[in-house]
């Protein structure tokens, strides 16, 4: 996993004034550095500049970056960001069409599978990726991002000019780029916050390469070029056969991901989808006589405060302990008290960018920190709720039925002290219902499909293409900001591609949600493992947190030069906060409700100060 960017110009002779363009370069992956600090690189062309910040996973010595190769006359030079999987099985066909190679890294098998079947070798990928491939010969940029979307790749065009990166805080270290936000960005932050239009980056002008896409940049322009998305079709394997299939590919997929020239651990939850996951990765490790590192989170003093809810039902930590002596690992728990809860809410603004999905980012980003002190590869359950169908709005009528984002039910919870002066409630949940009816319009519906099977395909599609975005989203950014490579199995797109098609009557089964994952992995988990209701990720309920986030959002409240104060109405927060905080239903998702939502102004305010961002 690595940090990329870099620019490119038709009109513009970089060489001329090298070392004012090398040092651009340079300024770019030092600010992706947090995203891989073992080894940087730059490298110009006339019209092109590539930069790498590399974290060293596969072939530690030889596989630095931006790397170049030429073959019959034809160079090529790439930075890459990612994991191919399969390059066993392409370096072969590689070798008998005359490709050599001189590492072990699976860079070098990118940049010869693209001399040898040019851009649409991305079809032949198994793996999450990123890159920039500049083609000297040809005078071509080609931006390409994986399948699901589990590596990010921003971009914007100024004049001529096209400058991408990892993440945009690299992309303003071109002088041509400079943050700003417009009418666009605050609907995309209020409305559908903390999710976001796919390719949409909020900054003015800024836009991310769509997962399943390539871009051509050529002296005619930019074209982009689809080369995966989900498909529908019939559905006719028995439901025995589609159990082995899936056990199949949730084991394949795992095995895959434990390949690494350094050790893998993996996060386990307690749920059904980590323990999974751990499972087969804790059996591969034994087969190489080696013990599996685990990890699980929680938070200090959640033994006095937990409250039992629908949707959290129990505590994580029995199940944790008993998958720890079945699986027999090496087990760290890790814990986060809610004064470093609260201060890492900025540091989550600074990983990602942009205001998210607060506690549960600042939280993930924390531990991901401690993980990261013992290892630089972990695998996680991330994904299986989306493609499976885990999710309370999958089977629960009341939402599945909704016309809208089922994870965001009511648009007035995000309004509650938002300042009808700036925003009004109907143009957010206009602007919401747009983007919901976009996204419905794309969905690959069999012919003649309706009622409710159209609906349950409808919603599963939305959870891919919007609800795992998010989640992945705040992996890749939480992992890698401290160096740590955050792998997710159930994104396989083999995976994503089957299940996708399988009947919801193989999924949910006698008012058990998964069924179908269930029972492909059942000879993996304990019975008590095996069927416990499923339980989101981890929040505190301490109260000590509540009031740092209200002591906190009282001083921008009543901060007149406070850069979010135009969007907020002083009275209705005040009021807001000396009441309970937390709302009937969640504003986002699960866990998203009273105390997030005042945390989610938190990051607002701090995003746009340290952006100097306003409105």
């Amino acid at each position: 996993m690595c940090g990329i960017s870099g620019f490119c110009n038709f009109d513009q002779d970089y060489v001329r004034k090298r070392p004012f363009w090398e040092t651009i370069l340079s300024d770019m992956h030092r600010r992706l550095a947090r995203r891989g600090n073992d080894d940087s690189g730059i490298w110009l062309s006339r019209h092109a500049g590539l930069s790498h910040a590399r974290l060293s996973i596969r072939d530690i010595r030889n596989g630095s970056q931006p790397m170049v190769r030429r073959k019959d006359g034809r160079l090529c030079a790439i930075a890459y960001n990612g994991e191919i999987y399969n390059t066993d099985e392409l370096i072969p066909e590689l070798a008998a069409a005359g490709f050599t190679f001189t590492t072990t890294s699976d860079t070098e098998v990118l940049l010869n599978a693209y001399l040898c079947y040019g851009p649409e070798f991305v079809t032949r990928l198994n793996g999450i990726f990123a890159f920039a491939l500049w083609e000297e010969t040809a005078g071509r940029l080609m931006l390409c991002r994986d399948r699901a979307g589990v590596k990010p790749l921003f971009y914007a065009q100024t004049g001529r000019t096209i400058v991408f990166g990892s993440e945009p805080k690299a992309l303003f270290c071109h002088p041509d780029l400079t943050p700003e936000i417009d009418k666009n960005s605050l609907l995309e932050l209020l409305a559908v916050g903390p999710a976001r239009t796919s390719g949409n980056g909020v900054f003015k002008g800024m836009r991310e390469v769509l997962p399943g896409h390539y871009m051509i940049v050529s002296p005619d322009g930019c074209s982009d070029h689809l080369y995966w998305d989900l498909t529908s079709r019939e559905h006719t394997d028995s439901y025995p056969d589609t159990v082995a299939n899936v056990s199949f590919l949730v084991r394949d997929a795992v095995r895959r991901q434990m390949i690494s020239d350094v050790p893998v651990c993996t996060f386990l939850s307690g749920g059904i989808d980590s323990s999974i996951v751990t499972a087969i990765a804790a059996d591969y490790m034994r087969g190489q006589g080696e013990t599996l590192n685990t990890f699980s989170f929680d938070f200090a003093e959640n033994d006095l405060y937990f409250q039992s809810n629908s949707f959290q039902p129990e505590r994580d930590l029995p199940y944790v302990n008993i998958m720890r002596d079945h699986c027999k690992t090496n087990h760290t728990y890790l814990e986060c008290d809610e004064r470093t809860l609260a201060d890492a809410l900025y540091t989550a603004v600074d990983a990602k960018d942009l205001p998210g999905m607060t506690d549960v980012d600042a939280s993930l980003l924390y531990f991901c920190s401690l993980v990261a002190k013992q290892n630089k590869v972990a695998l996680t359950g991330e994904c299986a709720d989306e493609i499976f169908g885990g999710y309370p709005w999958f089977y629960r009528r009341e939402l599945l039925e909704r016309d809208g984002f089922p994870w965001s039910a009511d648009i007035r919870a995000r309004t509650v002290f938002l300042s009808e002066d700036v925003v009004r409630t109907d143009e957010l949940a206009e602007y919401s219902y747009a983007r919901y009816q976009e996204s419905l319009a794309k969905v690959p519906l069999l012919p003649g499909e309706t009622g409710e099977a159209k609906k349950r395909r409808q919603v599963a599609y939305l959870n891919i293409k919007w609800f795992m975005q998010t989640l992945l989203d705040r992996m890749d950014r939480t992992s890698m900001y401290s160096g740590l490579e955050a792998r997710v199995p159930f994104a396989d797109h083999r995976i994503m591609e089957y299940v996708f098609n399988v009947p919801w009557e193989m999924k949910y089964q006698n008012g058990v949600e998964k069924t179908l994952l269930r029972d492909a992995c059942a000879d993996l988990l304990p019975d008590a493992l095996l069927h416990r209701k499923k339980s989101p990720y981890p929040k505190t309920y301490h109260p000590g947190y509540e009031r740092i986030l209200v002591e906190r959002l009282g001083a921008i409240v009543n901060d007149p030069n406070a850069p979010v104060a135009p969007l907020i109405d002083q009275k209705k927060a005040l009021r807001f906060m000396a009441s309970h905080k937390e709302l009937g239903q969640p504003w986002f998702g699960q866990l998203m409700a009273g105390p997030q939502l005042m945390a989610y102004f938190i990051q607002l305010n701090d995003w746009m100060k340290k952006y100097r961002l306003s409105l």
